[in-house]
């Protein structure tokens, strides 16, 4: 099932580590909305780089799945809001995260996280913060 022209339900769904424990991380119904919304930011994300294609390496996250990971609680990913993205076509997840921060883009949250990959979310009344988080701790992000 497509959310939008390039990015499918499964990118959004896809983990390893549910299938290796077993979890189903299909949303629910209700979630449904907010990926889409998600999917469609992500979309203005693409246009931003370029067109390059961007991989989400952590997109949706039910309950158990987002516990078995270590990820916080009340976690974007778990309301369909975030997704994990790297664009390596574009280039490394600084650079992207640099290239997002000042795009016009309608983010809640850009965080580039321990240089390794982008945080983007969206929600219904989005904050547009811009963080770091790192070994160091969590920051604005420069600029």
């Amino acid at each position: 099932m497509n959310l939008s022209a390039h990015f499918s339900l499964a990118e959004f769904t896809t983990s390893q580590e549910a299938a290796r424990r077993g979890i189903d991380n299909t949303p629910p119904a209700e979630v449904m909305p907010a990926l889409i919304r998600t999917a469609q930011g992500l979309e203005a994300v693409r246009v931003r780089l370029g067109g390059a294609p961007i991989t989400i390496s952590s997109g949706y996250r039910c309950e158990a799945l987002n516990k078995a990971i270590g990820g916080a609680p009340g976690s974007q990913h778990i309301k369909g809001q975030a997704a994990d993205i790297i664009c390596p076509r574009f280039g490394a997840p600084g650079e992207v995260a640099a290239a997002l921060r000042d795009a016009g883009i309608e983010y809640d949250q850009l965080i580039l996280e321990f240089g390794r990959w982008v945080h983007v979310s969206f929600a219904p009344q989005p904050r547009h913060q811009a963080l770091i988080i790192d070994r160091a701790g969590s920051r604005p992000m420069w600029g």
